[in-house]
């Protein structure tokens, strides 16, 4: 046991060397023989073996091993993995060669929990006749794999399940380890000397803290520099005050209302009126309007498309001058014609949003019976739908019971079927003994061929290395005179010297440059010429605008003139009748006042200072304001 257990072990440990996506089976196999060159030639031929089967059939043993991982090894170890693919191998393709019981005892050798986990899964009659003959049935014809695997596993399924209740029973059987007592430490007593008495420990001086910062004052009152700028900045509002005050005073001092019989006051008389003038609370601000007589200075894309604008207004003006000369008429029967159709299209539109809305009307009601029968027909499928599922359900119970029924019986011909068989297998085991023999002796010097043949080419490959450094140590000369004015002579077309190709080029680097320049002066004419027809085109937008302007201001005066002329007398009855009966007061009341006693004149009251100079300041603003509004619209029709 412990023989096979060692040979299964070295097979894990060269599996578990081999990477698929970079190693080759054959050049691993050859790797694999040479390092188990100390081993026995018969424990060596049983690993190479087993390791080249594990190799060959890999695709067929990573099935099962995976669903075993899946289905019922999920507690065991992905590094037992090699060790369940070697154990598959050894039971689906060397069982009959190696015989039962030398198999059963390369079973003991392993561990036993995970041997019946496995072999309980592996010999499973279920799983060998479903789902591992089709996943081997997709890699091999379904012929060879019942005929050659599933079959002999079949057959062997009695005796494995049997070593699977011994080994069950071993492992109950199987008692604890007794746990020894461990030795009690007896302690010795040590001749030990008088301790010293221990030294008082020199305490520590006391660290002395830093004395921290004060907090600056700057965190609680705001800076002096800001208290500066706001000081600075009151002092200059006032002092913009003050003079603008005694501007708008000495400006103006002229325009102070003055009683008649009060005459120029000077020096000191002046100064006391000057110092006792009432101050002005608020003055309105005032807006200035900056004259918009800046010449046209535009870019080209704003050029273009004012000119073009100008363009097309000529245009239109054009053809409106064309259409009346040719006699156009005017757009009253058009526009009595528009009315009628207007009138029609709204009725028409009121009509068919009534139409529309009973259509609204009756969809609803159709969609309302089309629910109603939908609802019905999906109740009468639903119910359609319950009976088939539950006529399936009652076939699928009555398939299955005559697949369970199926089932045994072939159980209990396959047990038949193996006990009738055991003597012919008997005597194959035999015979395939032989051949395994033959087989073996034949592999071994198989690779004593080959491992000659290795040496000899690595002999080979020797000698040619020794010979390539033997050239490469040769001299060799190094240097190659040219010339450059002789043509190499290969044949082919246009072929030229180093010297005349370098003679050709600065030619074409020449005409290059000339083409260059040519083109430089072209797109500088080019540029010349759009600057220039840029600046007719200014000079026409101006114009332009200046005879919009003129035409403005022309049509401004008319207006004007319009509204300062008189009208004429309305002569409307009812304004006739009221300026009659205005005339018929006024008369009986100079009749009046001609009868009665004159009275004197009252004398006119007279009003405030105060008042009459802020009116007056006012007015002097609002003429100001209408003074800069004339100059701007003079400068703009200009």
């Amino acid at each position: 046991m412990a023989y096979y257990g060692k040979c299964i072990e070295t097979v894990i440990e060269q599996l578990n060397k081999f990477k698929p996506e970079k190693d080759i089976p054959e050049q691993f196999l050859e790797a694999a023989s040479t390092s188990l060159q100390t081993l026995s030639p018969q424990k060596q031929a049983f690993i190479l073996e087993v390791l080249s089967g594990c190799l060959e059939y890999r695709k067929l043993l990573a099935v099962v091993v995976d669903a075993f991982y899946v289905r019922a090894g999920w507690l065991c170890r992905r590094a037992d993995y090699n060790l369940f693919e070697v154990i598959c191998y050894l039971a689906t393709f060397q069982l009959d060669e190696l015989g039962f019981q030398l198999f059963s005892d390369i079973i003991r050798s392993q561990p036993l929990d995970k041997m019946c986990k496995f072999l309980g899964f592996l010999f499973n009659p279920l799983s060998l006749c479903s789902w591992i003959k089709d996943e081997w049935s997709l890699i091999y014809e379904t012929a060879h794999v019942s005929e050659n695997w599933i079959d002999p596993l079949m057959r062997w399924q009695p005796e494995v399940q049997e070593l699977i209740k011994q080994l069950e029973k071993v492992m109950t059987n199987q008692s604890p380890l007794p746990k020894t007592k461990a030795k009690v430490t007896e302690p010795k007593e040590f001749n030990l000397t008088v301790p010293r008495p221990r030294a008082i420990p020199v305490p520590e001086p006391v660290p002395v803290m830093t004395k921290p910062k004060p907090i600056p004052r700057s965190t609680y009152h705001p800076p002096k520099e800001q208290e500066q700028l706001e000081m600075t900045r009151r002092y200059n509002r006032w002092k913009a005050e003050e003079l603008l005050l005694k501007v708008n005073i000495e400006e103006m001092r002229c325009a102070v209302p003055r009683s008649r019989g009060t005459t120029l006051v000077q020096g000191s008389e002046k100064k006391l009126q000057l110092r006792f003038m009432p101050r002005i609370l608020k003055t309105p601000k005032l807006t200035f309007y900056k004259p918009n007589n800046v010449p046209v200075k535009l870019n080209t894309a704003a050029i273009l498309r004012e000119g073009s604008l100008y363009q097309r207004q000529v245009e239109k003006e054009l053809q409106r001058v064309d259409k009346l000369v040719d006699g156009a008429g005017d757009f009253s029967e058009f526009l009595e014609w528009q009315k009628k159709m207007q009138a029609k299209d709204q009725e028409e539109a009121l009509a068919a949003g009534e139409c529309r809305r009973l259509q609204g009307k009756l969809s609803r009601e159709e969609a309302i019976l089309a629910r109603q029968l939908l609802r019905q027909g999906n109740k009468q499928k639903a119910d359609q739908k319950k009976e088939e599922t539950a006529e399936l359900m009652q076939q699928c119970a009555e398939r299955r019971l005559q697949e369970e029924r199926s089932m045994k019986e072939l159980v209990e011909q396959v047990i038949e079927v193996q006990k009738n068989v055991k003597v012919a297998q008997m005597k194959l085991l035999k015979g395939r003994r032989q051949i395994v023999q033959e087989v073996i002796e034949e592999s071994r010097e198989l690779l004593q061929r080959t491992a000659e043949a290795a040496k000899e080419e690595q002999k080979r490959r020797c000698e040619l290395i020794a010979q390539h450094r033997a050239l490469e140590t040769q001299p060799m000369r190094k240097g190659k005179l040219v010339d450059l004015t002789q043509i190499p002579g290969y044949g082919l077309e246009g072929e030229m010297s180093v010297v005349e190709l370098r003679e050709r080029l600065a030619l074409l680097k020449e005409t290059q440059q000339r083409k260059e320049e040519e083109k430089r002066d072209q797109i500088i004419q080019a540029k010349r010429a759009r600057s220039q027809g840029l600046q007719n085109m200014v000079e026409q937008i101006s114009l332009c605008r200046a005879a919009m302007g003129r035409s403005a201001a022309l049509s401004g005066e008319q207006k004007k003139a319009q509204s300062a002329a008189p009208r004429p007398p309305s002569q409307d009855q009812r304004v006739l009748e009221l300026r009659r009966r205005i005339e018929e007061s006024a008369a009986e009341r100079r009749k009046q006042a001609a009868s009665g006693p004159i009275s004197a004149p009252r004398a006119p009251r007279p009003k405030p200072r105060a008042q009459l100079e802020s009116r007056h300041w006012v007015e002097l603003q609002q003429s100001r304001e209408r003074r800069l509004r004339a100059l701007q619209r003079s400068c703009v029709d200009a």
